[in-house]
């Protein structure tokens, strides 16, 4: 299976806090790390450690933090000849703190990902394309209107932020966390989203109706940030891979739960081997 994945590509800087931070509060680090992230870096990393032969169509700056940025994807044999390289600007940056719970708070720093163009031939011959919102919402809605016709598109509405009309036509399938649904109503008219509520599962819902749900497995979660990449991928990969929607829900929901027991965004992917793992303890 070829999935494309149009998205950002970030440098994420880890800080481990006993807790979040309260307004104007300072809180002292006990941990800090330079991991590898954005949310489509993540996913095209996701869905191939899952299996697929994915191409990431993305951009970054001609600064250092570049290269560290597309290391663990060219290590996973991401292909990356798709992804832009612009002069006098900035790879993109999140600045992430995770908690002893492993809640985690992020704030993101666009850069080269807010001038990400793309050509339509790029997504020529794919048999999925998935998006989320860290860029532009003009190429969003380019990458919709030029996916082709017999190709499963696959919106990840994640950060939150107004959708295109054009968008959610032609999305077979939306993924939302309960913050990013509560924010966007207009997502429930989507024809297939997923809904999902961290140790809580998912449920999966058909032109606003409930169709499935799925329990998340019991983990002891380290941090969340990779958590719902995974959880997109994997379920983007099982429909593709002709899965019935409650299996492939199930097994999103054990992708995400493995993320979030390891630390950091891409390190914590999980392979297809590890959700088999996972899948099988919870049905024991």
């Amino acid at each position: 299976m070829r999935v494309t994945v149009v998205g950002s590509v970030n440098l994420d800087l880890v800080a481990t806090v006993p807790r979040q931070p309260g307004p104007g509060e300072t809180v002292v680090a006990t941990e800090f790390a330079r991991v590898p992230g954005g949310k489509g870096a993540n996913q095209a990393l996701a869905a191939r450690r899952l299996g697929a032969a994915v191409r990431l169509l993305a951009a970054v700056g001609d600064d250092p933090a570049a290269g560290e940025a597309l290391a663990l994807l060219q290590a996973g044999g991401v292909d990356l000849s798709g992804v832009r390289r612009l002069q006098e600007c900035d790879t993109g940056l999140a600045m992430v703190t995770v908690d002893t719970a492993g809640e985690n708070a992020i704030v993101v720093v666009g850069g080269a990902n807010t001038r990400l163009g793309i050509d339509p031939a790029e997504l020529a011959g794919a048999d999925a394309v998935l998006c989320q919102l860290e860029v532009p919402a003009g190429v969003v809605a380019a990458a919709a209107r030029c996916c082709p016709k017999e190709a499963l598109f696959c919106l990840n509405a994640a950060p939150a932020a107004p959708v295109p009309a054009e968008v959610l036509d032609r999305a077979d399938l939306v993924v939302a966390n309960r913050t990013e649904r509560a924010a966007l109503p207009e997502l429930d008219r989507a024809r297939l989203l997923a809904v999902t509520a961290g140790g809580e599962g998912a449920v999966l819902l058909e032109h606003g109706r409930e169709v499935d749900r799925a329990p998340a497995p019991r983990v002891s979660v380290v941090d969340g940030t990779g958590a719902g990449d995974a959880f997109v991928a994997a379920l983007a990969v099982g429909l593709l891979d002709g899965l019935d929607r409650a299996t492939a829900l199930r097994r999103a929901c054990a992708a995400g739960a493995v993320a979030a027991s390891r630390a950091g965004a891409q390190p914590s992917l999980p392979s297809a081997a590890d959700v088999d793992t996972l899948v099988a303890g919870g049905a024991g």
